[in-house]
């Protein structure tokens, strides 16, 4: 990461909160991704992060674009992107929807009613539409058996609607599978990958024809604590491509956070110090209202207890997924509760850790902010002053 403490300290200085995004930490990620996979292409998660910034450096890239809504697509379209380098793929979309994106990106129906109304959008223009589907396959990421989702039609449905074929002005084209996101183990994904190849042979099979691409979805996952492991990229590209195989059809895999997640930092301000009850507490800049992650992790641990608390993404990974650096350079360490400024008792991002002093006026920098962050934040609680999203460029200058 090109992020420095001198770059920090410098920005502190004009922002009390802030995000910092590292073009040069995106990029090489972005290329260890298509080093890996050369027989693959790959769809940045817009949701994850929007950032202007952020978008035209995967794009650039040569990534599609995963959209989760029509705002996502135009966001992809004013970016260069053609319509089959956009996917739009969520669960209700309304009629008004559909019709803005059908001529700027690629539709993945996610049910048998949104399937219908691509129908009458296509007999209304009188002319075929090619579309994907999104599938909830007859087996879980594990391999086990199918379960209930709010996400894609049952694969039973989905086989019975594609044999029936009573959808004159529609064309089906591809295939969209996302089960699960943050998975560490190739072997696991690569599991995942030989079932999904075996569902296309289902599907081609109803269809009587090849399909033109396969989106694996997401689930190469980011190590967030210190104890995890980085996702093996040449042995599952092995796996992948075993998998693959001689098909012709197009691969997607979605990126998710893998190239932003630990390209961004959050840095916020100490504005008061306080003990109570022979308790330290630190007062911080905009956390539950600026960097959401921390103070939800805090509230799912406490509810969990001594269990371990299973990911509920994009809005609890696990425990010690973020890291807190003071840039103060103190030696002297001390036990202290970092909480907000909010009026909730909720505003906590860390109980009893152990830190070097801070004093009023300090920085503290925490890790893994580049995805799913800033934009779950809720910035109009209490309608304080919203955090900055500061870009780094290649060239070392910040971008506003």
């Amino acid at each position: 990461m090109a992020i420095t403490k001198e770059i920090l300290t410098t920005l502190a200085q004009q922002h009390d909160s802030f995000y910092l995004y590292d073009q040069a930490g995106i990029t090489e990620c972005a290329e260890r991704l298509k080093g890996a996979f050369p027989f693959a292409s790959f769809l940045y998660s817009v949701k994850c992060n929007p950032h202007p910034q952020v978008l035209q450096t995967v794009f650039a890239q040569g990534f599609g674009a995963d959209a989760a809504s029509l705002g996502e697509v135009l966001l992809a379209a004013e970016n260069g992107l053609t319509p089959d380098q956009i996917y739009y793929s969520a669960p209700g979309k309304t009629p008004m929807e559909l019709a803005g994106a059908v001529d700027k990106a690629t539709i993945i129906a996610d049910s048998l009613h949104e399937l219908r109304l691509l129908e009458e959008l296509a007999a209304r223009r009188r002319e075929p539409l090619c579309v994907g589907i999104r599938l909830n396959p007859a087996f879980a990421f594990d391999g086990g058996a199918a379960v209930p989702s709010k996400f894609g039609i049952d694969e039973e449905q989905a086989l019975a609607f594609l044999r029936r074929n009573d959808c004159p002005h529609l064309r089906v084209t591809g295939i969209h599978v996302h089960l699960r996101s943050q998975v560490l183990s190739a072997d696991a994904i690569g599991v995942y990958y030989r079932n999904m190849f075996a569902l296309a042979d289902r599907v081609e099979a109803a269809l009587g024809r090849t399909l033109s691409y396969i989106n694996l979805g997401s689930g190469i996952g980011v190590p967030y604590a210190p104890t995890d492991t980085e996702v093996d990229l040449p042995a599952l590209a092995n796996m992948l491509q075993g998998a693959v195989g001689q098909r012709k059809t197009r691969i997607f895999i979605e990126t998710g956070r893998y190239c932003v997640c630990r390209n961004g930092v959050y840095v916020t301000r100490v504005l008061d110090k306080k003990e109570s009850c022979g308790k330290i507490y630190v007062i911080l800049k905009n956390t539950l209202n600026g960097f959401i992650r921390p103070s939800v992790a805090r509230m799912v641990e406490k509810y969990a207890g001594a269990e371990k608390p299973a990911g509920w993404e994009p809005l609890y990974t696990g425990r010690d997924s973020f890291g807190f650096y003071p840039l103060a350079g103190e030696t002297t360490r001390e036990t202290v509760d970092l909480v907000g400024c909010l009026c909730t008792g909720t505003d906590v991002i860390a109980e009893n850790i152990h830190l070097p002093r801070m004093e009023v006026g300090d920085i503290l920098v925490m890790t893994n902010a580049g995805a799913y962050a800033a934009v779950l934040s809720p910035w109009q609680f209490a309608s304080l002053q919203k955090p900055a999203e500061l870009f780094l460029r290649a060239d070392r200058t910040v971008l506003a």
